[in-house]
């Protein structure tokens, strides 16, 4: 059985307002350290032998993401 991690972040030139939101909310709970901080979406898929990559890829083209603003990266863990 392997494990498929589906990995979407926003484009860099998008704004991210959640991410926003958390990188104004850490100072005022006494969290110093981050710059800057961008929220994404992570979907772990446990599939059964060898994945179809190109699948995948499709599935994250088509239904997990949405390319006009979102990057996706794959990968498999087995």
């Amino acid at each position: 059985m392997a494990k498929i991690i589906v990995e979407v972040m926003l484009k860099p030139e998008i704004l991210d307002p959640q991410g926003q939101a958390v990188a104004s909310a850490l100072p005022r709970l006494g969290f110093d350290f981050a710059k800057s901080v961008r929220q994404g979406k992570r979907f772990e898929i446990e599939v059964d032998g060898e994945p179809a990559m190109a699948d995948i890829e499709k599935a994250a083209e088509v239904l997990l993401s949405n390319p006009v603003i979102e990057n996706y990266t794959v990968r498999v863990e087995k």
